[in-house]
């Protein structure tokens, strides 16, 4: 029996089996010793990850191995990740092409801007860093003027080799050198051997001063001297302002001074390296060819360049000595001296090189008074006597038009093929001495085109022209006049073209065109349409004269040459004289450009060679008409009534012309007549307007009933009929004459919006509603429609359901500027300003999106940029009524009165026709009759 607090015997093995075994998962060593767990290195791996995939690639790159595409072994049917259990069928593929086409397309339509940012950068990086091919580019391009004993005159280059090595040897030992920190008695015994003294200390005064450093005694303190320097220069500089105060005269300039000194320019030293390798260049091209005259020209210039004038006349005098014969270079040698001195280097140049009119006139300039100059100039001409610019120069010196006159009659003598010399003594001669003069120039310069043009300005401007008649004469004695001067002009200029093509000079019809057009701006427009005439046929295939004639009429218009649109218009009326739209652009272009008569004239012969055009004959009685001329208007009616039996058009412009001066009567006669021989729904719809004009309401009904029997498709015809019903309030008679009409023209809008108004007024809204839906179906995409049904809403005071419209409207018509500009005024006020941007991005430039804006500026009080916005309004579509309604509005309220008549001036000149407004008011039947001005005024007030 073992005792009480004995030890069970242990075997070893055993003892440590628990060392073998795995740690339970919450074990930390030490922790019952308080210690907390840790984490070594090996628990969390290496502190620096390996190289990353594209590391390797570009290392791979670079090694000039090939880089394996992970993606390339990949099959396009096996997708990964979140598609990798799908199947890559057709729409799939069809997918990725797409989607591939939009990448293409977008990349496309930047590369153009990539690549010009690209050539942009580029080309200042060439500018800032330029290479060094192209800083002596200009060097280079003079080295092929040098001949082969030049490159041969070339020194051959020293043999730099040994002290490039000395250099490199010395640069070697420099940089392999040790350095020593140097101690701190060293640095302060060489500063007290600089120190300057102002006072002996105790140790001199004992011993009597020790012995002087100088033979003479005496020490220079150079840092005194320059402080001392400065403080005089200062006290200098400041009694000179205070003399320049006080007003006493001084010697220096202060201001002067620095800016002097400012103004002095400091070069780098690469640029200063920059030039002595020049000059060192330079200085070999003209040591190794002396006889090159553009090496001291260069040489000098560098010279001035680095500001130094006496070393650069110092170089182009000896240049001159070298190169006596190159007038550049006694040129140059001028330039660089004082007129006094240039005067006498220009003396011995024309000794060496007398034939040089640069030379002489370069003397002439510097001569200070006229005789001197005459003298210079004159010696020229001894010396160069077949010289156009110095005799130019000689007679621009001439105050007496005699003189200059004797002196060209020299020159063509001397320079018989000279035209400018010619032309001037023409303009200096008498009409009659000047005839003379061109028919010699003739003879002698045949292939001058210049000269055949004086002649025929000569010949419009002769004493016998226009400008010199008679007061007695009338106006058509003074147009045969003109005519005749006229013919003369064509047959001379005629003659021209004739006689220059013998002598073979053929030039283009754009360049004749262009001597047109000089003519005409030097007030010869005779000429200029003589020259047309004469050449506008050339090179041009006799199918495509029509095409581009206009082409030629049109572009002479916008260029503002009206003489030589008009000569087009002339000889396409003469080739084409059966065409009715080249007599309408005639006319249209003298309405624009010329007088009443003309337009009347040119019309009168477009009915006499196209008797069957109707637009001819009424555009005839309208200038007529608003000429004044009421029974010549109805005269050229009758005329196309009779070449033209049953057109329409002439029958309405009658009867229009008839109710316009209040013959009712004599109207409704020419309609009853159209209806029997033409009877076009067009016709029946004007006579029951002018019927219900007339207040004969019931016959007006009783024709529409008869009109649309025969034309149930003509959408207008019901809505008069609705109209006259609606105005003696028989309301369901109006109901079922709208409902029978947008049965019949489902296609018709203003029908619909007719009808659902009609409901409104009459208090069903619903119904409104319900018939723009209907509308809407039959007409899907209308903005008219949907504007309508926001304007119904509004009017009742749902502005949340007209919100709701709206949007449900715009994602419809996305691109509508109608409901572009309601949204404008739709949005709070301040965000009204970034809704406009918004309207102007997706509506684009129509004008009632800009007179949106226009009003956002007037509510802000921007005046001048409300009225720019109402003038883009206006130039984007003249013919938007509104817009010139909101104007005059505009102006009535902020501008003057001038103002307010120019905008009525321009909108009669424009005479629009168009705008919801504008026909709203044009075609109320209380207004019928009135004038722009009047309807203008109408709309204004309408317009909130």
């Amino acid at each position: 029996m073992a005792h009480i607090g004995s030890v069970k015997h242990i075997p070893r093995e055993t003892r440590y089996n628990f060392l073998q075994m795995a740690a339970p998962a919450s074990y930390v060593a030490g922790l019952g010793r308080g210690a907390s767990g840790f984490t070594t290195r090996s628990d969390i791996g290496p502190a620096r990850e390996g190289p990353s995939a594209e590391t390797v690639a570009d290392a791979q790159a670079k090694r000039g191995e090939e880089v394996i595409d992970p993606e390339r072994f990949q099959d396009p049917d096996d997708e990964r990740n979140l598609f990798a259990g799908t199947v890559y069928e057709a729409d799939d593929e069809e997918a990725d092409r797409i989607w591939d086409s939009v990448e293409e397309r977008m990349d496309a339509r930047r590369r153009a801007r990539r690549e010009a940012n690209e050539a942009e950068i580029a080309a200042k990086e060439r500018a800032n860093n330029p290479k060094l091919q192209t800083q002596f580019a200009d060097l280079k391009r003079s080295l092929s003027s040098l001949n082969d004993s030049d490159w041969m005159s070339i020194p051959e280059a020293g043999n730099l080799t040994g002290k490039r090595r000395k250099h490199n040897l010395r640069l070697e030992e420099n940089q392999n050198g040790r350095t020593y920190a140097v101690s701190d008695t060293v640095i302060a015994d060489a500063a007290g051997r600089n120190a300057m003294l102002g006072e002996l200390d105790s140790k001199q005064q004992e011993l009597g001063g020790f012995d002087t450093p100088a033979a003479d005694g005496t020490l220079t303190d150079f840092v005194s001297i320059g402080n001392a320097r400065d403080k005089v220069l200062s006290l200098r500089l400041d009694q000179a302002s205070k003399d320049a105060a006080n007003g006493s005269s001084t010697s220096v300039d202060p201001r002067g001074y620095m800016t002097a000194l400012n103004s002095q320019v400091l070069q780098s030293d690469a640029q200063i390296g920059d030039i002595k390798q020049a000059r060192q260049l330079l200085q070999n091209l003209i040591s190794s060819n002396p006889k090159h005259a553009p090496g001291w020209i260069a040489a000098a210039s560098l010279e001035v360049h680095a500001k130094k004038m006496v070393q650069a006349r110092k170089i182009i005098a000896e240049g001159c000595e070298k190169c006596p014969k190159s007038e550049d270079v006694w040129f140059h040698a001028a330039e660089l001296n004082t007129p006094e001195n240039a005067k006498v280097i220009l003396g011995r140049a024309v000794q060496q090189v007398p034939q040089s009119v640069k030379i002489w006139l370069k003397a002439a300039s510097l001569e200070n008074d006229v005789p001197a100059k005459k003298r210079v100039l004159r010696k020229a001409l001894e010396f160069v006597p077949n010289s156009v610019r110095l005799w130019k120069e000689t007679v621009n010196l001439e105050d007496d038009p005699e003189d200059a006159r004797i002196l060209l009659t020299r020159a063509v003598e001397v320079i018989p093929t000279s035209v400018e010399l010619w032309l001037t003594l023409a303009r200096l001669e008498t009409p009659e001495n000047a005839r003379k003069v061109l028919n010699s120039a003739r003879h002698k310069i045949p292939t001058s085109h210049e000269i055949w043009i004086a002649a025929g300005r000569l010949a419009e401007q002769s004493p016998t022209a226009i400008s010199e008649v008679k007061l007695e004469e009338d106006a058509e004695q003074i147009a045969e006049r003109r005519k005749k001067l006229a013919a003369q002009v064509d047959k001379l200029l005629a003659g021209a073209v004739a006689s220059l093509r013998k002598n073979q000079v053929i030039l283009s019809r754009e360049q004749w065109l262009q001597e047109a057009e000089k003519c005409e701006e030097d007030g010869s427009p005779l000429t200029a349409q003589a020259i047309v005439k004469a050449t506008i046929h050339l090179d041009v295939e006799e199918e495509d004269r029509k095409t581009v004639w206009l082409e030629d009429a049109e572009r002479a218009e916008r260029g503002g040459f009206f003489e030589v649109a008009r000569a087009c218009f002339v000889v396409l009326l003469e080739t084409f004289a059966t065409s009715p739209s080249v007599w309408r652009k005639a006319a249209e272009f003298e309405k624009a450009h010329g007088t009443p008569q003309a337009v009347q004239d040119i019309l009168a012969k477009g009915v006499e060679h196209c008797p069957h055009a109707e637009v001819l004959w009424l555009m005839a009685a309208k200038e007529k008409w608003v000429g004044g001329d009421v029974p010549g208007a109805q005269a050229i009616l009758a005329e196309a009534f009779k070449q033209n039996e049953d057109s329409e058009s002439i029958f309405l412009a009658a009867a229009k012309l008839a109710s316009e001066t209040n013959e009712m009567e004599a109207a409704q006669q020419i309609l009853l007549k159209a209806r029997a021989q033409a009877g076009t729904e067009r016709i029946w719809m004007k006579s029951a307007v002018l019927e219900r004009q007339l207040g004969l309401l019931d016959e007006a009904l009783k024709t529409l009933e008869q009109a649309i029997a025969k034309f149930p498709n003509f959408d207008k015809l019901h809505m008069i009929r609705g109209q006259i019903y609606e105005s003696r309030n028989e309301v369901p008679q109006a109901r079922q004459a709208y409902a029978q009409g947008c049965k019949a023209c489902s296609k018709s809008i203003p029908l619909w919006i007719l009808s659902a108004r009609l409901e409104e007024k009459a208090g069903v809204t619903i119904k409104a509603r319900s018939l723009l839906e209907r509308a809407r179906l039959y007409n899907p995409k209308n903005d008219e429609l949907w504007a309508e049904s926001i304007k119904i809403e509004e009017r009742a005071g749902g502005m949340q359901q007209a919100k709701s419209l709206l949007a449900r409207a715009m994602q419809e018509c996305p691109a509508s500027p109608l409901l572009w500009s309601m949204a404008i005024f739709m949005e709070q006020p301040q965000q009204r300003k970034g809704r406009s941007v918004d309207a102007l991005k997706k509506a684009g430039e129509h004008p009632a999106v800009i007179v949106a804006v226009a009003r956002l500026f007037w509510g802000e009080r921007k005046i001048e940029k409300t009225r720019q916005w109402m003038q883009n309004a206006i130039t984007a579509d003249a013919d938007y009524g509104d817009a010139w309604g909101w104007w005059l509005k505009f102006e009535r309220q902020h501008g003057e009165q001038e103002r307010q008549e120019a905008v009525i001036a321009k909108c009669e000149a424009a005479a629009p026709h168009h705008g919801p407004v504008w026909q709203a008011v044009a075609k109320d039947l209380g207004n019928g009759g009135l004038s722009t001005r009047e309807i203008l005024g109408l709309v204004a007030d309408r317009l909130e």
